[in-house]
């Protein structure tokens, strides 16, 4: 959203609101993912499961490499520094 949450914002539990709609359970119960296929055209239909995971510790190293942790890790470390969250 390009934009923090305001106090008012935690305190009305939108925060823990826009976490569960963006939630993988969610998104993978919509009605849209429940048909079991994408058809990208007539000739190229994807299981929908492709699009999702498990989500479980560690099963990051099923789907990515080395490089591209290495590359999330900085990004994640410049985004948070200053702030008070500890990875």
């Amino acid at each position: 959203m390009g934009q923090p949450f305001s106090l008012e914002d935690d305190q009305e539990g939108v925060v823990h609101k826009m976490i569960r709609l963006c939630s993988f359970e969610n998104l993978s119960n919509l009605e849209v993912n429940k048909i079991g296929t994408l058809a990208a055209s007539p000739t190229r239909v994807r299981a929908n499961d492709v699009y999702f995971r498990r989500g479980k510790v560690g099963d990051w190293k099923n789907h990515l490499t080395t490089e591209m942790v290495e590359c999330l890790d900085r990004i994640t470390k410049e985004k948070f520094e200053g702030t008070r969250v500890k990875l």
